[in-house]
């Protein structure tokens, strides 16, 4: 069917004009009674910050996400338009994107008298009805709100007291779609003052201009709690002109962060010869931003972003591409030994405090790609035998090799060790697999094992173990405590 063109074509059609909040309010009703997903590609929210989202659009409140950075708030913001209708129509041309039964600017009013029922109409598609500003300390109340413009009034012939002297900010312009401002601490007092209106009123006014402009928006935000100390603060008549305040997270399970990397890193590369990621890559990597969370030498009130796990996949399969480009093997298959290759994706994304800056980014990353190793060493190694592999380094026997050395060439030196290759079955991987996989998961049980301290490796020897003295045998208890050695 065929929309409106005109205001009097729009008139005879079945259009009903309806607030943001409320056509946003309409579309969830219909998304929830539906059963269909709220926020698609969301993950690990279902039970925390979506419902109240989903309270607050039924509400009809402008609300605020509160939560440290990589946890997905710009994103769910950017969300929201899913919520919009298909289009809406609007006056042609009009800079505020009037209603044409409801015109609120002095142009679009004289278009109407001019033109009747034969004013053009547009539409606006919901990507259009999306706009999102960065808040930063140079923005201006002008930028946001508006100001008068001389070169308007001496082209148009107007005097400055005219409201078609208007030069429009983003929040008009943002009539009857959503605004959004991302880290909104970091916007001054004095413009923050300037929300006062829209938010509570519905209206704004042009330095100091005597027109009412009652504005269709629904207004929504994003913080970092510990911007409030470090750069602003959101200052607290506006924090009480907040509908609702929601708090985000960084993923609750290991399940979900792989969800969320999986679904963000680029992984599918355009090279000519397949990329298989093993399962426990994928895990290793995701408990290296868990275990940099509790990792007291890393600044808890930053946090480490999700961002983390997904460029360290996306650096560590590179690092497998490139070494089966120069190997010229058919496969790309990433070891443990890519993960290290990519610590410049980690280092970067570490605050540290005060005893973790004297130990470097660089050595403090090493020892949390230990701590994940070993963790997800133990979720598929807890109950199997490793003593034979342990035994043949106890008996001296040492390993040393490149880590861009072709996987043919790891696997004949792995099957030199008694039953290496057999326990990657703990990993889902079998015997007839491609020895580049064997080989992957192999590097993975001696990486493990060194995680957990029974073997060592070191540039010089590479994995070995370290020939200890026997220690001397525990003294005897007595009723008095232990037996002491005679003096000489």
């Amino acid at each position: 069917m065929q929309k409106p063109r005109t205001l009097g074509e729009l008139k005879k059609s079945a259009y009903r004009s309806v607030s943001i909040k409320e056509e946003m309010r309409g579309n969830l009703l219909r998304k929830l009674a539906a059963g269909e997903t709220v926020f698609p590609g969301i993950i690990g929210f279902d039970d925390t910050a979506i419902p109240q989202i989903v309270n607050a659009i039924l509400s009809k409140h402008n609300f605020i996400l509160l939560g440290l950075r990589g946890q997905a708030k710009s994103r769910i913001l950017r969300s929201l338009a899913s919520l919009l209708d298909e289009t809406i129509p609007i006056i042609a041309g009009c800079e505020i994107n009037d209603d044409p039964l409801k015109p609120l600017c002095r142009a679009c009013h004289q278009r109407l008298e001019e033109l009747g029922d034969a004013t053009p109409i547009d539409y606006l598609q919901p990507e259009q009805r999306y706009i999102e500003k960065l808040a930063t300390p140079d923005v201006t109340i002008a930028d946001i709100i508006g100001d008068l413009d001389p070169i308007k009034a001496a082209r148009g012939g107007h005097t400055l007291a005219s409201e078609l002297t208007i030069h429009y900010g983003l929040l008009p312009r943002a009539n009857r779609g959503i605004f959004a401002i991302n880290e909104l601490p970091d916007l001054a007092g004095k413009i923050q003052v300037g929300l006062f209106n829209i938010m509570q009123e519905g209206d704004v006014q042009i330095k100091g201009y005597p027109v009412r402009l009652p504005l269709d928006i629904a207004l929504v935000f994003t913080a970092n709690p510990e911007d409030y100390t470090a750069r602003g603060k959101i200052i607290t008549p506006l924090k009480d002109r907040i509908g609702s305040e929601i708090r985000t997270h960084y993923p609750a399970t290991l399940e979900h962060g792989l969800a969320i990397t999986s679904q963000e890193a680029w992984t599918d590369r355009d090279g000519e010869r397949p990329l298989v990621i093993p399962q426990f890559i994928r895990e290793i990597i995701e408990a290296i931003a868990f275990e940099a969370r509790t990792d007291k030498r890393v600044d808890k009130r930053s946090g480490v972003s999700q961002r983390m796990p997904i460029t360290c996949l996306e650096n560590t399969v590179s690092s497998a591409e490139y070494r089966a480009l120069k190997n010229r093997e058919a496969k790309i298959v990433p070891r443990p030994s890519d993960i290290y290759a990519a610590l410049p994706s980690l280092t970067g994304k570490l605050e540290l405090e005060y005893e973790g800056e004297l130990r470097g980014a660089d050595t403090v990353a090493r020892e949390v790609i230990r701590q994940a190793m070993a963790k997800i060493f133990k979720r598929h190694f807890d109950n199997v035998p490793l003593h034979s592999v342990v035994q043949w380094f106890e008996l001296g026997g040492t390993l040393k090799y490149s880590p861009q050395a072709p996987s043919e060439e790891l696997f004949q030196q792995f099957r030199k060790i008694q039953g290496l290759l057999e326990k990657t079955q703990s990993l889902g991987l079998r015997a007839k697999d491609d020895p580049t996989l064997l080989a992957s998961g192999a590097e993975f049980i001696l990486e493990g094992l060194h995680a957990l301290k029974r073997i060592s490796r070191n540039e010089e020897l590479g994995y070995h173990t370290e020939h200890r003295t026997p220690e001397k045998p525990a003294e005897e208890p007595t009723p008095l405590g232990p037996r002491r050695r005679p003096l000489n």
